[in-house]
């Protein structure tokens, strides 16, 4: 081999595969649910900014989720994109049909291995769930060239076993291989151990070992999702499954953000590459939060508010002096701008189009109208128009535009003597409904109004209020949770009148909640890795 092809070699091997999950786990999130053009949205965002492998949905869920993995495989013009199947031959099919349009299209089907799911979930015995593996990946590999196999609660399967259903997974025509801590149980040293003991057996005895990729599917039920993730690395994967934010069932997943940046800035013991775009991560990580409506907690690693802010006078100085004394990253090696006052009142449309740009936004025109005009009028009532006011005001924008439900206005009577009234103009499907209500202060009235415009059963389960910058005339950013049985959504809204930014946040997770009631409960189905 000569140097030219031992460093390609040499590449190809330290290379990571990115597997974005946020579009099917993240999903399963409870309250985290998004629109079919939201899906593309995201879809796209993750293409551009290099994802290995997009899991675009759960095509046998529901019509909705079908439609969307199949119109996020026609258009995607880099990433492999997944659809995920049970062991279930009509769960193959349909994720087959879905995912065959694409320019490298993927089946993704588990099942569950562990005792304990075998006894209570499967009712299966160890020998039937070999030949499951084998009738379901074959039947995958008749459709599609490129599978995955899954062993549900690897972690807590006997390696003996854990290794025959992997060589079965492999000699049936799987050549990935993911062995998931399905529920966030194993430390980093068992999660390394235990790739290392399956490939050490496994890939001696089946054909072309060379081409078998394993891969590593962490939850955070422990707060170990990414260490785990990182060890799987040391015991021989080289595939990593995540979400943007760690969105994901319980506890989430591992943050495509946190193995990124991991693998980047401590090279000399992750000696790893990634094809990611680290720039593009706080705008991922933005536009999945305005979309699920799932704020990002200040403290959290790499996209926090907080994660390159400095308060204390020590650290303070030590950033004067040399930021690398307290910053081990750049703000902007993540897509962090500082925040500008250039905006206000007199700025113009080509300034603000400027303005979007930088922030990592690319809207279009019709969006780009309707965001400039919310823009001008937030410059109206604000002194100063901060970044974070632009960013609130745009991420709102596209989690409401396809609602069928829109506030058109509303007026509120508050003080020490009640009872408070509200009145308020509201748009279903384009026709204007006009409603007075009273309630037990402003914010009761105000949601009076909206259960009197669309009557609904839906429990208020979460109402939560910040400010989006400081000062007085601040931008409120309000977060809604409505639960209904088993279903729960959440929205958000911002406005300086904090009311107004509660009655489009409750609209928002409202328009969500009928969305959900349309389509099939993905939660129904037996819970996916």
């Amino acid at each position: 081999m000569n140097a030219t092809s031992a460093a390609a070699a040499s590449t190809e091997t330290d290379r990571v595969i990115i597997f974005d999950t946020t579009l099917r786990d993240g999903e399963q999130c409870p309250g985290a649910s998004m629109t079919f053009e939201e899906k593309l949205e995201v879809a796209d965002l993750l293409d551009t900014m290099g994802v290995d492998v997009i899991e675009a949905g759960f095509p046998i869920a529901s019509n909705g989720d079908f439609e969307s993995v199949a119109e996020i495989a026609r258009r995607t013009k880099r990433a492999v994109i997944a659809g995920l199947a049970r062991a279930i031959p009509a769960d193959i099919a349909r994720a087959g049909e879905a995912v065959k349009h694409a320019q490298r299209p993927r089946i993704h089907t588990f099942v569950s291995t562990s005792p304990i799911h075998l006894e209570f979930q499967m009712r299966k015995t160890q020998d039937q769930v070999i030949d499951i593996i084998t009738a379901t990946v074959s039947q995958a590999r008749n459709l599609i060239d490129d599978i995955e196999w899954s062993a549900m609660d690897a972690t807590r399967t006997p390696l003996d076993y854990l290794v025959r259903c992997v060589e079965t997974a492999i000699r049936s025509g799987a050549t990935t291989i993911n062995l998931p801590d399905t529920v966030g149980y194993a430390t980093p040293s068992e999660y390394e151990a235990m790739f290392r003991n399956v490939r050490e057996r496994v890939l001696d005895r089946v054909p072309n070992p060379e081409k078998i990729v394993f891969s590593a599917h962490c939850h955070d039920d422990l707060g170990l999702a990414v260490a785990n993730s990182l060890a799987a690395l040391a015991g021989g994967a080289r595939q990593i499954e995540c979400t943007v934010n760690g969105l994901g069932e319980r506890a989430g997943n591992a943050a495509l953000e946190e193995v990124v940046m991991a693998i980047r800035t401590r090279a000399d013991v992750l000696p790893y590459q990634t094809g990611i775009d680290a720039t593009l991560v706080t705008r991922a990580s933005k536009l999945v939060s305005a979309v699920t409506s799932f704020p990002v907690q200040y403290n959290k690693a790499i996209v926090g508010r907080n994660a390159f802010a400095h308060e204390s006078g020590i650290h303070q100085d030590g950033m004067l002096k040399n930021n690398t004394t307290y910053e081990i990253m750049t703000p902007d090696s993540v897509g962090v701008s500082k925040t500008s006052l250039v905006m206000g009142k007199h700025s113009g449309r080509a300034a603000f189009r400027d303005k979007l740009k930088a922030l990592g936004y690319e809207l279009g025109e019709n969006a780009l109208n309707d965001a400039f005009a919310r823009f001008k009028d937030l410059a109206d009532r604000k002194k100063v128009v901060y970044d974070e006011d632009i960013e609130a005001l745009v991420d709102q924008e596209i989690a409401a535009a396809h609602d069928r439900m829109k506030l058109v206005s509303l007026s509120v009577i508050a003080g020490s003597h009640g009872p408070q009234r509200a009145t308020m103009k509201m748009a279903v499907d384009g026709v204007v409904t006009t409603e007075e209500c009273e309630g037990n202060g402003p914010v009761d009235a105000v949601f009076n109004c909206i259960k009197a415009i669309v009557p609904h059963a839906a429990k208020l389960a979460l109402y939560q209020v910040h400010a989006v910058t400081e000062g007085t005339d601040a931008q409120a950013e309000v977060s809604v949770r409505l639960e209904e049985g088993d279903k729960a959504v959440t929205g958000r809204g911002s406005d300086p009148d904090t009311l107004v930014a509660s009655a489009q946040a409750y609209i928002i997770a409202l328009n969500k909640l009928q969305t959900k009631r349309q389509s099939l409960n993905a939660q129904a189905q037996p819970a996916a890795e």
